[in-house]
């Protein structure tokens, strides 16, 4: 099992559709708004890493409304 945390910026008024759109991607298990850089934080799973790189970010790449993001990959969880 592989897991991320994604961070990104939102466009101002997009905020609630774009995160409303993270939360309907496979393998996105929570997507919540934050405080501090960035506007929000989505937790993500997958089988394996190459999953998430290339299946799920592919997909979070064509939601409206993202400006910028941030992956981090988890290990020995």
């Amino acid at each position: 099992m592989a897991k991320a945390y994604l961070r990104a910026n939102l466009v101002a008024g997009k905020e609630k559709s774009a995160r409303d759109a993270l939360r309907k991607i496979s393998g996105i298990k929570s997507a919540d708004f934050v405080t501090g850089s960035h506007d929000l934080v989505a937790e993500i799973e997958a089988n394996s890493f190459e999953d998430i790189s290339t299946h799920i970010l592919s997909e979070v790449r064509q939601v409206q409304g993202i400006s910028e993001t941030d992956t981090d990959f988890v290990f020995g969880w």
